[in-house]
Formats: C-alpha cells, structure tokens, sequence
C-alpha cells in the first residue's frame, strides 16, 4: 500500500470496528471512496489484492461479494456422490447394528 493516508485511515477504522461502533461494511465503503478520490490510491496496482486480502479479513461470509464466494467454493475439494457413499458404508460396518 503506497498511501500512507489510507493506511493511517484503515487503522483507524478498523479499531472502530473492533470497539463495534462501525460495521466492518462501512469500513470497506469508507475505503472504496478513499481510493475513488485518492490519485496515490487509483496508481497503486496491488492495491486491489490488499483491500480484497482486509475485506476477507474484516467482513463476515455474508457481507462478500457473491463473485468472490463462488469462487472460493469452486477452488475448494468437492465430495463426489460416489465418496459421500463409501463414506457412509464404512459408518456402517464401524457401528454394530443396534437391537
């Protein structure tokens, strides 16, 4: 992060997030209109990795955009229905049928 504003900015507001008399989505819109105005912030090319890298870290799951959860649950394993099943067999035989 090139801007020292901004970064004395995120700090101050991430305390308030922490003392929670701001909600971490206000924070990240604060941060958008900073870098929106801010000319040090608009020629900074890794920015954008940073400001996502805070936003995973401050919002909650439902507060990210939907784009960045559908590929973060693509990039995850995916349990196929063929596994899910022997899974489940192997359950079975550990476990003795109850009478």
């Amino acid at each position: 992060m090139q801007c020292t504003q901004l970064t004395r900015l995120i700090k101050g507001w991430y305390l308030h997030v922490k003392e929670e008399t701001m909600a971490p989505a206000r924070m990240m819109q604060f941060i958008d209109a900073h870098i929106q105005e801010c000319d040090v912030c608009r020629d900074d090319m890794n920015l954008t990795l940073e400001i996502e890298k805070i936003s995973e870290f401050i919002l909650p799951e439902s507060k990210i955009p939907k784009a960045s959860r559908a590929q973060k649950k693509a990039e995850a394993k995916e349990i196929s229905p063929a596994e899910e099943g022997d899974n489940k067999a192997d359950q079975n035989e550990a476990t003795p049928p109850s009478s």
